[in-house]
């Protein structure tokens, strides 16, 4: 049995780079493959003698069509995850004018903002399918590798692994959530002086929210639901979740509520990373 990643995603969100840095990792690459080949490709990589336990696999023009050779790679009794690369259309928008390359479906529609969000549209399915969904709009070159690191370092991995984001409602949403939890009915230390400047991650700032009885009371409840739902994910197939807390600005209340709950999934055994998304921005 093989272990198998294919890699998805909006055209400009980063496919080739999340191919590099598996191949860096020691998984035999495979880019542009037509969708078509993609059971047969398997079937030959993973033969015995090949020396190929690891294959991760980029989905060409085709990749809409992607998910039935899902469903037939897993019955061949592979291990099979579909990462789907997001980004912002703005943030693509700026990619593409750098890079001063065409998109894909220019020739089907005029503009390439109107191209991105055909392509987002047909990608819709897949992208609610993925095991794993990386918004890369605001992740550079060393943060995506980090990303992917974390998720794909271990070979054959079946533990699921929970990432916890803080982010601020006022910079946006994240793309990659699988759950978004509010935080934002709590007291807000911008309001006090003293720790206005600082984070969530200084102690000051945790103490006056994770004191509050509300913050406490969310925290063990939002804790005992993941407690629950977890174990009926994974049965499910899925081998990542994405905990999204937010706060207005992503500096104080969302970043104290995101460690303290990440501290207490670890302390059960399961893998989990704390991101802060928007902690390092002013105001």
């Amino acid at each position: 049995m093989a272990d198998v990643v294919l890699i998805t995603g909006l055209s400009g969100a980063g496919r080739s780079g999340a191919a590099g840095v598996l191949e860096d990792l020691g998984w035999y690459v495979v880019d542009n493959l037509p969708t078509s080949l993609l059971p047969t490709f398997v079937d030959l990589a993973t033969k015995p003698g090949t020396g190929i336990e690891r294959l991760a696999l980029v989905s060409g023009r085709q990749h809409s069509d992607v998910l039935p050779y899902v469903s037939e790679l897993r019955g061949g009794h592979h291990q099979v995850r579909l990462l789907f690369l997001d980004s912002s259309t703005t943030e693509l928008v700026r990619r593409y004018d750098a890079s001063r390359r065409r998109h894909p479906l220019a020739e089907e529609v005029d503009g390439l903002v109107e191209s991105i969000e055909l392509e987002r549209e047909r990608l819709r399915g897949l992208r609610e399918a993925a095991d794993l969904v990386i918004d890369t709009s605001e992740l550079n070159e060393q943060q995506l590798k980090h990303r992917l690191i974390d998720a794909f370092e271990s070979a054959g991995e079946s533990r699921m692994q929970v990432a916890i984001e803080s982010f601020g409602f006022k910079h946006g949403l994240p793309l990659d959530a699988d759950i978004v939890m509010d935080v934002r009915f709590l007291p807000n230390p911008h309001w006090q002086d003293d720790l206005r400047p600082l984070t969530g991650h200084d102690p000051a700032v945790a103490d006056f929210v994770l004191e509050n009885h509300s913050a406490s009371e969310f925290v063990e409840r939002l804790d005992g639901l993941l407690e629950l739902v977890l174990p009926a994910y994974q049965s499910e197939g899925r081998s990542y979740l994405t905990v999204a807390i937010g706060c207005t600005g992503g500096r104080h209340r969302s970043v104290a509520v995101a460690e303290e709950l990440a501290r207490r999934v670890s302390e059960r055994g399961i893998v989990v990373r704390a991101t802060h998304r928007d902690v390092g921005r002013a105001g």
